[in-house]
This record gives structure tokens, sequence and C-alpha cells, in this order.
């Protein structure tokens, strides 16, 4: 099984989701291979600015939600 990675949450971009329970953030990953880079990751419930998230696949990617 793979390990968790740390990662701060730099900027909440948007909510999405059918009922807006699904965020956007920016996250700064702190640890592993990928320390040092910033990445777009979909996160379930409340998230602010500063919080720490344990990432499972930090090489994983959200795509960028746009409005039509």
């Amino acid at each position: 099984m793979a390990e968790a990675v740390a990662a701060e949450i730099v900027e909440v971009k948007v909510k999405t989701g059918i009922y807006g329970e699904i965020y956007q953030v920016l996250c700064k990953v702190l640890e592993g291979a990928e320390a040092g880079r910033v990445i777009l990751r979909n996160v379930k419930g409340p998230v602010k600015k500063g919080m720490i998230l344990m990432i499972l696949e930090p090489e994983r990617e959200a795509k960028e939600i746009r409005a039509r």
C-alpha cells in the first residue's frame, strides 16, 4: 500500500460537485519525491488555506473546472 504524503493548501479555488461539497484546491507537496510541487486537487469536506492534507497519490492532478 502507498504511503501518504503531506501537502499544505495554498489556495482554495472553487466549490464544485452537485451540492458544492467538493473544493478544488492548490496544494504544495511538502515531502517525498514530489516535494515543492504545487498541484491542483479535489477535496471533500471543509477546508481552508494553510491546512495540511495527507495525499496518497501526489503525482495525480485534478483537471481545472471552467464555467460554460
